[in-house]
């Protein structure tokens, strides 16, 4: 199967150099790739398919003759979902031998162990990290992501329910648990005045991640001398589903945009039959992609572990490993000086989300091919096309 994926994603145009380097060697000490990402508890289902996606990128490395001659190895540290367990996985993972660390999807959980590897002088990858914060300005220089970050999804998001669906009117309801949301909504905002108007963008609204009722928020949005167009629900998976059965039982039956954050349908029971829901995330899990990579990766991930993956961030994972070991090859070496210069100078590296530029400030991507996907009678996947921001407010 590794063959046949490796054979897959050479034919994208990924050069072999992403995945070989020289014949291994069985007496060689393997590199060591070490993840503290979450096994349990709520933030698993966004760790869980980058871990298998990164599974599946070393798998077909191995199979083509390693890394500088050796086969690669992934060890686990469970963060447990745990924001102050992060850098206690971290240090677990250096300590039996981590050449590099992988952390969790996002900032806030991630960031933690990212700083801890940091510090050791080790690259620190999140998988999908989406706040602008994680990498030099936020953790420091050895941190990376390969999200696309969040001002680019909010930006996209807000030029496709302006330009393609011709809404005019909007109004935010932020979850002010995460620092990704946070960026999100304000980036969401800057847009949208940009389109529509400053007239034309209604007002925000917060809750707490812990707030079971948003009776306040509802009472306010309703009041509004007009009501909007769309409402942007910026939150995730366990908490937002609460936010989102309280708005329809009110009758806020408008659209509702999201970002990734609510990728796959393991939340949806919890709203039942919802509807003109839409969100922006790297690719369709549901079979619904319109491009054959993202078709063939996912594939590729059922056949070998005989399941879809969570969401669609098993891409990013993918990803982690194909623009490491290929700075790790061109620098041909594991020094992480030499490696972080080597990523720095990326210009369009194509990877499975997408072309990939990194620089000595900028550790995150942020104008990326993503796609919208809409939720419709309870039902997670309708593809409402693949986008790219056009202008991302600073």
């Amino acid at each position: 199967m590794g063959l046949k994926l490796f054979g897959t994603v050479a034919a994208l145009g990924l050069a072999a150099s992403l995945l070989a380097s020289g014949a291994s060697r069985a007496d060689e000490k393997p590199i060591i790739i070490g993840a503290a990402i979450a096994l349990s508890g709520d933030i698993a289902p966004y760790d869980d398919g980058p871990a298998k996606g990164m599974e599946l990128a070393i798998e077909a490395i191995n199979k083509n003759g390693g890394l500088l001659g050796r086969q690669i190895k992934i060890i686990y540290s469970d963060t447990k979902s745990d924001i102050a367990y992060g850098a206690t996985a971290a240090q677990d993972v250096i300590d039996k031998g981590a050449d590099m660390v992988v952390v969790t999807c996002d900032y806030d959980y991630g960031g933690a162990a990212a700083t801890v590897a940091d510090s050791k002088n080790l690259i620190a990858f999140s998988t999908c990290a989406g706040d602008p914060k994680f990498g030099p300005s936020g953790i420091g220089p050895n941190a990376f992501t390969m999200a696309t970050g969040s001002p680019g999804q909010a930006a996209l998001m807000a030029e496709w329910a302006f330009q393609k669906k011709g809404w005019k009117t909007a109004y935010v309801l932020l979850d002010t648990s995460i620092a990704f949301d946070a960026t999100w909504a304000a980036t969401f905002q800057k847009r949208w005045v940009e389109l529509a108007g400053a007239d034309n963008f209604l007002g925000q609204d917060t809750f707490g991640g812990e707030d079971t009722s948003i009776a306040s928020q509802i009472t306010r949005i309703k009041a509004l001398p007009k009501q909007p167009d769309l409402i942007v629900i910026c939150s995730y998976p366990p908490q937002g589903p609460g936010a989102i059965r309280q708005l329809r039982a009110a009758g806020l039956n408008q659209p509702l945009l999201g970002s990734e954050s609510w990728d796959g349908d393991y939340w949806l029971e919890a709203v039942p039959d919802l509807s003109n829901m839409y969100i922006v995330t790297y690719g369709s899990i549901f079979g619904t992609d319109p491009r054959p990579e993202a078709q063939a990766f996912f594939k590729a991930f059922q056949d070998k572990f005989g399941v879809r993956p969570v969401t669609s961030h098993s891409m990013t994972g993918y990803g982690v490993i194909q623009a490491w070991t290929k700075a790790v090859t061109d620098a041909g070496t594991l020094d992480t000086d030499k490696v972080r210069a080597v990523l720095q100078t990326f210009k369009d590296v194509p990877t499975l989300v997408g072309p990939t530029t990194y620089t000595e400030t900028v550790h995150i991507n942020m104008q990326r091919d993503m796609i919208v996907l809409g939720i419709q009678n309870g039902k997670h996947g309708n593809s409402e096309g693949v986008f790219r921001a056009q202008e991302v407010p600073q």
